[in-house]
């Protein structure tokens, strides 16, 4: 949920092309890591190993890409980032959090309860029509909407958003049954966004995963098949402000346990499902790394994080991506800086 500690403008973030090294690195592994794959100064590793946190924007390979690597070295056991993660009372208390909700196994309309659109995005939905939408959705739902709402009734707001909670069920059932496919098309531009092309386009980028968890990007790539036996799923749906329009999202998180030396003690992945603005496909990746230094036997925190997003081309796009980018690394860097102090304190 990092993701959600970066309220920047047009946020945008996704992954590094590089081999995560395994568990319990030694020092000259991790430093060569960072040094061949990420392209960290020796100012930056010097950093790092004075306990600060670093990050950086990297290259991609399309304007609508922008990538973000994060690492942090924290004094604690790596089971207490999982907890603080993802606990749940403790998220919704952040301002940036409107409404955050677990869904359940398997999930029902109920889980749903408060996945509203404000009342701005309603609005938007009276006029919505293919490739002249506000709002990132389906053809086929845009047709649901002007088929089943009655505009002059005075519930109408009410009617959009019972209709928002069917939908989304339905989306996310539809997800656990038949995975990538399911993701569907976003007809709310001229161009549609085909959202399981896109996200195997982000994939294919990353280095990270074919060579040193094979198993687990194929997940990614082929839910529900597949599953490791050391992996869990995990689903929710968050209303979230990221600095401009509160943004509805659901996500799935795919957390994966080392089972052997050669493979950190967590990978987590936040796969999103849909959202409402903003990210068309969005990843975030975080390695919670176990350090063999007897002088440091706490972790290293790395972040690989990313999304695909429209309207980050032409002059007002380039000035959009150009502020994205220009604090996203600072924010990264803040929010390890603030996970490490909170849990080296509860420590």
């Amino acid at each position: 949920m990092i993701r959600n500690l970066l309220p920047t403008v047009a946020l945008i973030v996704l992954t590094a092309g590089a081999t995560v090294p395994g568990k319990a690195q030694t020092s000259a592994e991790l430093t060569e890591y960072l040094q061949e794959d990420v392209k960290l100064s020796q100012d930056q590793i010097a950093s790092l190993h004075k306990g600060e946190a670093v990050a950086k924007n990297l290259d991609s390979r399309i304007p609508d890409e922008v990538f973000l690597f994060g690492v942090v070295y924290v004094n604690a056991n790596p089971e207490s980032y999982v907890k603080v993660a993802y606990d749940f009372d403790r998220l919704r208390k952040m301002p940036n959090y409107l409404a955050l909700e677990k869904f359940s196994s398997p999930p029902q309309l109920s889980d749903l309860k408060g996945f509203e659109l404000d009342s701005e995005d309603i609005k938007d939905l009276k006029d919505c029509k293919p490739e002249h939408c506000n709002l990132q959705i389906p053809a086929s739902t845009i047709a649901d909407v002007h088929q089943t709402i009655n505009w002059s009734d005075p519930d109408a707001e009410q009617q959009v958003n019972r209709l928002a909670q069917k939908k989304a069920l339905e989306h996310l059932l539809a997800y656990q049954k038949e995975g990538n496919q399911a993701l569907g098309v976003f007809n709310d531009k001229h161009d549609p966004t085909q959202v399981p092309e896109q996200l195997k386009y982000m994939l294919s980028y990353s280095k990270v995963l074919p060579k040193a968890l094979p198993a687990y990007y194929n997940y990614l790539l082929d839910y529900p098949h597949g599953k490791p036996a050391n992996v869990e799923d995990m689903f929710y749906w968050e209303k979230v402000k990221f600095g401009l329009k509160p943004t509805l999202r659901m996500v799935q998180v795919v957390t994966m346990q080392g089972d052997n030396p050669h493979q950190p003690a967590y990978t987590i992945a936040e796969k999103q499902i849909y959202s409402s603005h903003y990210f068309e496909t969005a990843l975030d990746i975080t390695y919670c790394i176990p350090s063999d230094d007897p002088k440091q036997p706490g972790f290293y925190l790395i972040m690989i994080m990313g999304s695909e997003q429209a309207g980050l081309t032409g002059f007002k796009g380039s000035i959009v991506r150009s502020h994205a980018v220009g604090r996203g690394a600072s924010n990264l860097q803040k929010s390890l800086a603030t996970i490490k102090n909170a849990l080296e304190k509860d420590k």
